[in-house]
């Protein structure tokens, strides 16, 4: 472990200093706060964006039948720099998180045209809009809890991904990636690598990027359905930032002990201030050593409105949001169903670049142990890029 972060420190280092020489030779060198760093290179051969982000959050939490505890952290502080090499069709992005320690993104993109672009290095595979969606253009203070058990999160690999048919009634983006299977800094590849396919059509012909809530009050409505599958054969269950892990319940296994296919459909849509967006997963895991299969099924709903949009009188940076999500662990036993229930407000000072979020989350986890089955929450937190 430890040898990797110094590796990730590294390389951090080496990317900050390639940074550094292109701003000592840069024609273009500026900064606007809350907006980041900008460096172009003479000719516009180099260019960097460079952001620092950080969320501050304060969280009480209440089981039934218990005291109540709080906490306050800075819960990500995010160094981030994309921009392009040599050519403007190829570009580079990178991030890491330093409470953590975590190289997250390390990608490089060719993109000669819309239709044909490749990707490779590590980053968010766009399985599921919910976990592509950054953290920092959420409506809530984090995902729901479906995000866990289904998300594939970061892994290492290739991808050939485009929007093809642009403005036209199939207006569609496709993407085909071949990974390894073991999450963020995995090393090494399972039995089988994770193979992704996803479809997503632009019904209404415009493209819908990945950021909750329509911060900008669009005056044209857009919105996509999305399918996406996956299989893979390997140690791991589920990911998240940390790399790969378990399901709960499952034990560690070797590098072809766990079979897993997982499918979902995904919609959104933003109009006027409006935005809404859904999931469905299903998820099949087979533990070849202890011959037995487990069906996961989970899904949430969420919509936004800014009343400004509404009643022009409100505030125009006022935002409110309600989402519920639903997750069963194992369909072939009842009893043990998780829900949540969300309530949020939001205050855009500089759309997502700089806001205030508060949310209250009711949890109940049908499974738990009888006092704490029930969860009340509440978050207030600020999410601020320099």
């Amino acid at each position: 472990m430890r040898t990797g972060r110094h590796w990730s420190l590294r390389l951090l280092s080496s990317l900050l200093l390639l940074g550094c020489s292109s701003a000592l030779a840069a024609e273009v060198f500026s900064y606007e706060l809350g907006e980041g760093l900008d460096i172009r290179s003479p000719g516009g051969g180099y260019t960097a964006h460079v952001d620092l982000r950080t969320q501050m959050r304060y969280t009480q939490f209440d089981y039934e039948g218990a005291d109540s505890s709080d906490e306050f952290k800075f819960n990500r502080i995010r160094f981030k720099m994309g921009g392009h090499a040599y050519r403007e069709w190829l570009t580079y992005y990178t991030e890491y998180d330093f409470p953590s320690e975590r190289l997250l993104d390390l990608r490089f993109t060719m993109s000669p045209s819309d239709a044909a672009q490749f990707r490779f290095g590590q980053w968010k595979i766009p399985y599921n809009r919910e976990r592509v969606d950054s953290s920092g253009n959420q409506q809530f203070v984090e995902r729901s809890i479906v995000n866990d058990p289904f998300t594939l999160d970061r892994q290492q690999g290739v991808a050939l991904f485009g929007r093809l048919w642009a403005g036209h009634a199939a207006d569609s983006w496709y993407n085909l990636g071949v990974f390894s299977g073991n999450g963020r800094g995995g090393s090494g590849m399972g039995a089988r690598p994770l193979l992704l396919g996803r479809w997503q059509w632009n019904f209404l012909k415009r493209d819908l990027g990945f950021s909750q809530s329509d911060v900008g009050y669009r005056d044209k409505p857009a919105g996509s359905l999305a399918l996406a599958a996956v299989n893979w054969r390997g140690r791991y269950t589920a990911y998240s930032s940390a790399g790969g892990g378990e399901l709960s319940g499952f034990a560690p296994g070797d590098d072809d002990r766990y079979d897993v296919n997982q499918a979902m459909f995904e919609a959104a849509y933003q109009y006027r201030g409006f935005s809404c967006q859904s999931e469905f997963h299903q998820k099949h895991v087979r533990d070849t050593a202890a011959h037995t299969d487990t069906d996961l099924a989970g899904g949430y709903v969420q919509a936004g409105i800014f009343p400004h949009a509404l009643w022009q009188s409100l505030p125009k940076p006022l935002e409110l949001a309600a989402r519920y999500a639903e997750v069963d662990p194992d369909q072939a036993q009842g009893g043990d169903q998780r829900r949540e229930t969300t309530l949020a407000a939001n205050w855009f000072f500089n759309g997502h670049r700089n806001k205030l979020t508060v949310d209250f989350s009711r949890v109940t986890d049908a499974a738990a142990a009888p006092d704490s089955r029930q969860q009340d929450r509440v978050r207030l937190q600020w999410d601020i890029s320099l």
